[in-house]
């Protein structure tokens, strides 16, 4: 079975998440598997743009399933209210 993977050697700002979010819509499966709720995404859909922090890019293509690493440190607090916001924007 073929994979995507995609690893960045610099520690943020080198467009791993926009990568990811554009490849997403071409997986059944994206994965955060280290890092932290310090890291962000911006993912820019239409007029919309939403920030990530714990849940991995490429979740807003359909059909897509996320999955949090054993690696990630989860903050349940900011997880919760990343989770909230998409659920209050009907995602």
């Amino acid at each position: 079975m073929p994979g995507i993977v995609i690893v960045g050697v610099q520690w943020g700002d080198e467009g791993k998440g926009k990568a990811t979010d554009l490849l997403g819509e071409r997986t059944d499966w994206v994965v955060k598997f280290n890092g932290g709720n310090n890291a962000g995404h911006t993912v820019v859909i239409g007029d919309e743009k939403y920030a990530l922090h714990l849940l991995p890019s490429g979740i807003l293509s359909p059909g897509v399933h996320p999955v949090i690493g054993n690696g990630v440190v989860v903050d349940p607090e900011v997880l919760f209210e990343e989770l909230d916001a998409l659920t209050a924007r009907g995602i």
